[in-house]
């Protein structure tokens, strides 16, 4: 979306079809942030390619890490339909939020959508799910900062200390008021960590074996084609740690609400879900046919001791910015909760300030304490893809198409099988997250009672695994 041209009688245009992808210096009126002035940020400055490296940095960043482990779980062809699988249908999610967005301009994030399909009580049900993902979510991308750090200096200090430099440098770049202003960042960031995992991908291929591989003997790797080893709790969590590999949409409502124009929205989607996709199956399968079940979690200490240190210190910048997009994208939510209607909104004022950074400030202690109490990395993964991601991927999307289209007058057998997607999506989404939150907990009691757990606020070394 673009900024409405203001007429020669002062009055801002709404933007329609015609001039819609029009940027002017003058005022403007948004559906969400309403007046938008240059005493203040421009809310509405991404492009849609820079749209797409966000919606990229949401999902490339900490899912993948965890991929080849899944696959791990799986086995390479189940692995690899699952997340074709899981794909498709977040694909279409994504595109139902483009769709949704245009029709109903009003809506910034899920919550608004939960009062249209529930009232009240789904907006509070929603807002407080999606609140409570992000901040999971940014808590593992602390946590993952702190393995990196962990493996570039061979733990030099404790991790707790690790962690919590994690959350001052979220706290500080997520502070940054627009996504128009953090896009580079997201640009360096996607850039960097795609070379880290290109760096593992290459270097598993060349090595004699995995770092966490038997040293002396033979070693042939015992990759499955399908695995039937594995208990209920731990496919079951390998399918919901996929799902965390996509679950960055319930960040593109913000997303899109920041864009010059929407009508360009599904350029960037295709370009962001095709990319993303591609890059996984690649990334899943060549590290597990390397490693098989000694691949590492995350996936960049799966090489040597040396490939581990340039794969972290390529992949730093990319948790960084993760991190502090995850960060940026909750406390913006809470930010336009708290002054939506008032002139503090758009406007550089003492309150704007104080808000602002109180928002992003109480986001990053929540996430901190959050990686701190839980800091096996595949567990929190695992737990946060199927407790919130699922619901927040699948069931609302499904609920949108139906509020714009049941009340359709032509029924025909495209409607009839768009509402049989629609009722598979809701009970395939309900599944995976009561089966994915069961295994998720079974694993994290599992790892806190074997000798290899981690205890909270701990000074070992999570970069060893």
């Amino acid at each position: 979306m673009s900024l409405p041209e203001k007429t020669e009688k002062g009055e801002s245009l709404s933007p329609t079809p015609s001039n819609v992808g029009q940027v002017t210096d003058a005022y403007a009126h948004d559906a969400v942030f309403g007046e938008i002035t240059e005493d203040g940020p421009n809310y509405r400055n991404v492009g849609w390619l820079g749209t797409a490296v966000l919606m990229m940095k949401t999902q490339i960043g900490l899912g993948v890490l965890s991929i080849p482990v899944a696959f791990d779980a799986l086995g390479i062809v189940p692995g690899v339909i699952v997340l074709i699988a899981i794909a498709t249908i977040t694909t279409w999610s994504d595109y139902i939020i483009g769709v949704f967005k245009i029709r109903h301009r009003e809506v910034y994030g899920i919550d608004d959508v939960g009062e249209m399909l529930l009232g009240k009580a789904g907006r509070i049900i929603m807002g407080t799910a999606f609140v409570l993902w992000w901040m999971f979510t940014a808590g593992s991308g602390m946590l993952g900062i702190s393995i990196g750090l962990n493996a570039v200096s061979d733990h030099a200090v404790c991790t707790a200390v690790y962690v919590a430099i994690a959350f001052i440098v979220a706290f500080v770049l997520g502070s940054i008021q627009t996504l128009g202003r953090i896009s580079w960042i997201a640009w360096v960031g996607l850039s960097c960590i795609l070379t880290a995992i290109l760096v593992v991908t290459v270097a598993v291929g060349i090595e004699d074996r995995p770092a966490s591989a038997p040293t002396t003997g033979v070693w042939v790797s015992d990759y499955k084609i399908v695995n039937s080893s594995e208990s209920f709790s731990k496919a079951i969590s390998a399918v919901t740690t996929i799902v965390f590999a996509y679950a960055g949409t319930p960040a593109f409502f913000s997303i899109a609400s920041e864009m010059r124009d929407p009508r360009q929205y599904n350029r960037a989607l295709f370009l962001c879900q095709g990319v993303v996709t591609g890059f996984y199956i690649v990334v899943g399968v060549v590290i597990y046919y390397y490693c098989g079940s000694y691949v590492s979690s995350p996936a960049l200490g799966s090489a040597g001791k040396t490939v581990k240190k340039v794969s972290y210190g390529f992949a730093l910048p990319g948790l960084i910015a993760s991190t502090l997009l995850f960060v940026h994208i909750t406390g913006k939510y809470i930010f336009i909760r708290i002054l939506q209607g008032s002139r503090h909104l758009v406007a550089n004022t003492m309150i704007h300030w104080s808000v602002w950074l109180g928002c992003t400030f109480g986001v990053s202690l929540a996430a901190y304490i959050i990686a701190s109490a839980i800091p096996v990395f595949s567990d929190l993964v695992s737990l946060v893809g199927a407790l919130l991601g699922t619901p927040m991927c699948f069931h609302p999307m499904a609920g949108m198409w139906l509020y714009d289209n049941w009340s359709r007058p032509n029924r025909n057998w495209k409607w009839t099988a768009m509402v049989a997607w629609c009722v598979f999506v809701l009970v395939s989404g309900t599944f995976l997250m009561i089966a994915g939150t069961y295994g998720s907990v079974v694993s994290i009691i599992d790892d806190y009672k074997a000798s290899g757990g981690s205890a909270a606020w701990s000074c070992a070394d999570n970069s060893a695994s």
